[in-house]
């Protein structure tokens, strides 16, 4: 003889309701946390960068040099990338492609600085 299910059926959960309230409190202060983390982290002290001792510039370059190094190093890295794309075929080279542009808008606002810079 199979036994009736009442209806409603007895309550099979294995916690009682204030378990399963004081659960969802829990896992609701962790998500609480874990968006204070990344959304707002605590105030840092500002510590002054110190650069890496592995390639560094000679301090005491003018700003006018530092950017028109920068520019030319920009004009020759989209000069490699543009002749690297010729050699590949499909998305490589409109991986490559891409990049160049990217290199040459870099170009194009050092430029500008250097302009805003000196001018002339």
């Amino acid at each position: 003889m199979n036994k009736p299910v009442p209806d409603p059926p007895y309550n099979t959960h294995p916690f009682s309701e204030a378990a399963i309230v004081e659960d969802l409190l829990k896992d609701s202060a962790a998500a609480q946390r874990a968006l204070d983390h990344y959304l707002a982290p605590p105030a840092q002290e500002s510590k002054p960068r110190k650069p890496g001792s592995l390639f560094i510039i000679a301090p005491g370059v003018d700003t006018e040099s530092l950017l028109a190094h920068a520019c030319e190093t920009l004009a020759s890295v989209s000069v490699m990338a543009s002749s690297l794309a010729f050699e590949l075929e499909s998305t490589q080279r409109s991986s490559v492609l891409a990049i160049q542009q990217m290199v040459a808008l870099a170009e194009l606002t050092v430029n500008r600085a250097l302009d805003n810079v000196d001018p002339a």
